[in-house]
């Protein structure tokens, strides 16, 4: 059996989208920009994709919502181009963000930090959350911006975004978030909350690989990341990508079609599998289930490397990781659980398991089973495991369990 249990990292494309996006590779293929009858046959379709991503993050017309080739370059340009804008300029020199953030944020983050911007980098608690306060304490009237993720790619927590943005708009500090984690996983909108900027990506929602958006709120333009032609309004060059575009607004159409099944279904089926392997000695979970996404799990079995739990789930066709894929090629301790504190045992041993609406009830039966015997095979042969002294639960607190 196979099951894909990695859906934070990318998802199936769904039919029905691979479907809408066919004719647009041999048969209708003109650029929209272009005058002629060619370009008539991309233009409809890709305004109907243009409506179903407004409609998905409740976007008003007037704000804008940019296409871009993923998350990774709409991050890099909010980032980059606020640098421009503020910090060159000499007008604000101070930018914060999360230290969880994806690796996008924060290597852009560094970078405008080599340029002698100043970045905060602001913890989480020990739930993997990111306090309020925290923000509250480090931002100055000298802040450009606050990037914050919606949700944890790792943990699958969710940050308290409509707070942030509040604190932001009145002290009046641009807000930015990535919500990639956070498109299909539960309702976004844009307009019910104080958000300047907003980030997804269609992978991550059963779209394509390939192509993403950022959403900006009008009145807070940027300075384009890529310059040449008027596309985009002339926010953001290069010929459209437009079978990726309709597939990223049919994804997202189904992705706000499956919200409940997601939040409800999906939740529950996760539930029950976290339940069992907790029943398994020595383990624990980071973030309190209500306050994550309904699809993800990151859960630590004492004396187990991720590495090797990740080969034998491998051998047995189950697809799960130990952290980020962006990160994956590194081997080093999940980076969530080392901010949350968690003792260097156990920053080595965090799992990964995120489900989507294509995983079914056998699949996780058959994963828990396989679950149980590579602990159980691994704990014989591990070195850490066996010499844990009486009583040593955790390397947290036990409300963890």
């Amino acid at each position: 059996m196979r099951v894909y249990l990695d859906n934070n990292a990318t998802t199936i494309v769904d039919p029905q989208v691979k479907k809408e996006m066919d004719p647009f590779f041999v048969e209708k293929y003109g650029n929209p920009n272009s005058l002629h009858a060619y370009a008539g046959e991309t233009h409809l379709p890709l305004k109907t994709a243009m409506e179903k991503l407004y409609a998905g993050i409740h976007a008003p017309k007037e704000d804008s919502v940019v296409i871009t080739s993923c998350a990774t370059e709409s991050n890099n340009w909010v980032l980059k181009s606020i640098y421009f804008q503020y910090i060159a300029t000499g007008r604000k020199n101070h930018i914060m963000i999360s230290e969880v953030e994806h690796p996008s944020i924060m290597a852009t983050a560094k970078f405008i930090e080599s340029m002698g911007c100043r970045v905060t980098y602001l913890p989480i608690n020990n739930e993997g959350i990111m306090d309020v306060q925290t923000v509250k304490d480090n931002i100055t009237s000298k802040t450009a911006i606050v990037s914050i993720m919606w949700a944890n790619n790792e943990t699958g927590a969710i940050f308290p975004i409509e707070e942030i943005g509040e604190l932001c708009k009145e002290k009046g500090v641009l807000f930015h978030t990535d919500a990639v984690q956070a498109i299909g996983k539960f309702p976004v909108d844009v307009q019910s909350f104080d958000i300047d900027y907003l980030t997804f990506s269609a992978h991550k929602f059963h779209g394509p690989k390939g192509v993403g958006a950022l959403y900006i709120k009008k009145g807070k333009e940027l300075i384009p990341l890529l310059h040449g032609g008027s596309q985009m309004g002339g926010h953001r060059s290069g010929t459209l990508n437009i079978a990726g575009i309709i597939g990223m607004g049919k994804a997202m159409e189904l992705a706000i079609d499956s919200l409940d099944f997601e939040m409800e279904d999906i939740r529950e089926m996760r539930d029950a599998f976290e339940d069992e392997l907790l029943k398994i000695k020595d383990t624990f979970v980071v973030t309190p289930r209500e306050k994550r996404t309904p699809n993800t799990i990151l859960i630590s079995f004492r004396g187990i490397e991720g590495e090797s739990m990740l080969w034998d789930l491998n051998r047995s066709g189950i697809g799960a990781s130990t952290g980020s894929a962006c990160a994956s090629e590194d081997l080093e301790a999940n980076s969530v659980m080392e901010a949350i504190g968690a003792s260097e045992d156990l920053a080595h041993t965090a799992i990964r398991f995120s489900l989507s609406r294509y995983t079914t009830q056998e699949e996780m039966d058959y994963t828990l089973e396989v679950v149980k015997k590579a602990v159980i095979r691994l704990r014989e042969i591990s070195s850490s495991y066996a010499y844990a002294p009486e009583g040593y639960e955790s390397g947290l607190d036990s409300h963890h369990h």
